[in-house]
């Protein structure tokens, strides 16, 4: 890996993740992926490393730092077990609008809760047919008095059922379109707020991913983001801005951690007399690879510098890292799994799960084919004259 510049502060980040990745999520990762569930005292001593509250204000308990921070955490916790930074990410994908549209009281009350620990957060914004489109929500928010009524349906949410925290994207005037669309802060416990099917999933399986379903639930009119309707669809843009290179860390730190099983299989596997490793073949396979890794990887980090700058219009820019760098995981996965050959189907061998858990970077907080609409509208508007 090169120097990417990274200060003292996030080295430490750095060195803390791999050693926790390395020490106590290593030795269990196939077995949380067997059972799909994600024990507590892994998030507790994210907690107590103050992990959680890297990128978040000192003023609301944070670590101050900024996304280059969160996309080195990321990667590091990826390179071991994508499933267990899908939790870790997530809870920073609901704490996001939150920090960028709550109002100070709402930050005041939220971010301390998550930057600790001891709360996590989710984002939900996906329904049966608002996934990519994100502005075809249906869930409803009708306001009545001092509260605000919701009824709907989300599903594919991660961190659903653990997260304590959701902001929540609903419609609150069908006739707006996109303006029409708001942002709720909602607490697990609330009244008509109830959990749905926990999803079986291909990848990512210690990550609990649920439906969500809300009957009635009264939420007050203070947990409106920013204490302002219409601006949601907005909140969730802004979001992904934000939370796109994090995703593409965790695919880079996904092909980091299958390029190097792969690299070692082939220094140890012996065929013909001789180590694989010694083939052209395979040379050249492990070398694309790691190209591939690295170009993907300083990519993540200029976009992550450029958007802790406060750069404007950053959202192509989150596109590009995300569409290239889980492209990357998903071809570095699968020839890692060629290089291992037979084995490398077998669930013996943890390789196979690096390709598992890859495939979803392609898929969610936009579709890659939905980042090419984003660079593509963006280069349309510059050089389309």
């Amino acid at each position: 890996m090169f120097d990417y510049g990274f200060t003292e502060e996030e080295k430490m980040i750095k060195d803390l993740c791999r050693q926790i990745a390395e020490e106590k999520i290593r030795p269990h990762s196939q077995e949380w992926d067997e059972k799909e569930e994600l024990p507590e005292n892994i998030l507790k001593t994210f907690a107590e490393s103050d992990l959680f509250s890297i990128c978040i204000p000192e003023q609301y308990g944070g670590m101050g730092g900024g996304l280059v921070d969160l996309c080195i955490a990321t990667e590091e916790i990826s390179r071991i077990d994508g499933g267990v930074a899908a939790s870790y990410a997530a809870s920073f994908l609901g704490m996001f609008p939150i920090l960028l549209f709550g109002t100070e009281e709402q930050k005041k009350k939220y971010l301390p809760e998550i930057a600790s620990g001891k709360k996590l957060a989710a984002f939900a914004l996906t329904e049966p047919e608002a996934g990519s489109d994100a502005a075809a929500v249906t869930t409803r928010a009708e306001k009545k008095g001092d509260k605000y009524i919701l009824n709907g349906l989300k599903h594919f949410i991660t961190n659903g059922g653990d997260a304590e925290i959701y902001t929540i994207i609903a419609l609150t005037n069908k006739n707006k379109g996109p303006r029409g669309i708001s942002a709720f802060i909602v607490e697990k416990g609330t009244k008509g707020f109830s959990f749905g099917k926990k999803e079986e999933k291909l990848g990512i399986r210690a990550s609990s991913t649920r439906e969500l379903i809300f009957e009635d639930m009264q939420v007050p009119k203070e947990n409106l983001l920013g204490g302002k309707e219409g601006s949601g669809f907005i909140v969730t843009m802004r979001t992904f801005d934000q939370s796109r290179p994090g995703v593409a860390a965790q695919a880079v730190g996904i092909a980091q951690g299958a390029l190097e099983l792969a690299v070692s299989y082939a220094h140890n596997r012996m065929q013909f007399g001789q180590k694989i490793s010694s083939f052209q073949g395979i040379q050249w396979m492990l070398a694309d690879m790691a190209a591939k890794t690295e170009a993907a990887r300083a990519l993540v980090y200029s976009v992550a510098r450029a958007v802790d700058r406060g750069e404007k219009n950053i959202g192509p820019a989150s596109a590009a890292a995300k569409l290239i760098a889980s492209d990357t995981a998903m071809q570095v996965a699968t020839d890692a799994v060629q290089i291992f050959g037979g084995y490398g189907y077998m669930k013996d061998y943890p390789v196979e799960k690096f390709m598992r858990d890859a495939k979803i970077t392609q898929i969610y907080e936009g579709t890659n084919q939905i980042q090419k609409i984003v660079i593509a509208l963006d280069l349309i508007k510059r050089y389309g004259k």
